[in-house]
């Protein structure tokens, strides 16, 4: 999916397609580029969310931009998300390492336990917004918690992102793991500073894939297979 991904958007930034053209349709890429249906869409998503392109029902994928500015994860941009995810979850960090109880320690733990077992993406990415959503809990603040169910959605889609382009998963179950022996320990600046981290390291990555240039990607002939 990323060799796939990497042709169309290099394709893109070099012009071959301009702002308004239409794509060549699913079957004619799968041909050209010899991959297969589910590949492409995942790749033709990327470039949604990216920015660059745009679907249009029965109609087919139009480019609607050159180059990537600000990623959208559902109804939110990249840029945004980061903002009151920085705003919001580092003091709820902060909170959860002094109000979080027995039973909020053991929910994180299981959590974690099965994050570092999976090997499915779409079932990591479904333990890492419930996740998130434990720490808010273990904060004992309703409003915490329906916070982070706003953005649950869009949480779900920027983990996924991450994990197809930035080979996330790994890393972020280290991090994960140093939330919790914070929380575990009732260290509030060290709750506060793991979270800052995990955040630090989302923005790296965000933005690794964001400034990505033609040349890192296939400019000839179709990716690799």
């Amino acid at each position: 999916m990323e060799a796939v991904l990497g042709h169309l958007r290099a394709a893109i930034e070099r012009g071959e397609y301009g702002v308004g053209d239409k794509l060549p349709s699913e079957a004619e890429l799968c041909r050209t580029l010899e991959v297969s249906r589910p590949v492409l869409r995942e790749a033709l998503r990327a470039l949604q969310t990216m920015g660059l392109t745009v679907s249009k029902t029965g109609k087919g994928t139009f480019v609607v931009a050159t180059t990537v500015e600000d990623p959208t994860f559902g109804d939110y941009a990249a840029s945004d998300l980061l903002e009151v995810r920085r705003h919001v979850e580092i003091p709820v960090a902060g909170y959860a390492a002094r109000r979080r109880t027995h039973e909020d320690l053991d929910h994180l733990t299981h959590l974690l336990d099965r994050m570092e077992r999976e090997t499915d993406t779409t079932s990591w990415v479904a333990l890492d917004t419930l996740f998130h959503l434990a720490v808010a809990q273990a904060a004992q603040n309703p409003v915490f918690r329906r916070v982070i169910e706003e953005i649950r959605d869009a949480l779900a889609r920027q983990s996924a992102f991450l994990n197809e382009l930035g080979g996330r998963r790994e890393q972020s179950n280290r991090e994960h793991r140093a939330i919790v022996e914070a929380l575990v320990d009732g260290s509030e600046p060290d709750a506060v500073e793991a979270m800052a981290h995990h955040l630090d390291r989302v923005e790296t990555t965000l933005t690794d894939i964001v400034r990505a240039t033609r040349a890192d990607t296939p400019t000839e002939g179709g990716p690799e297979a």
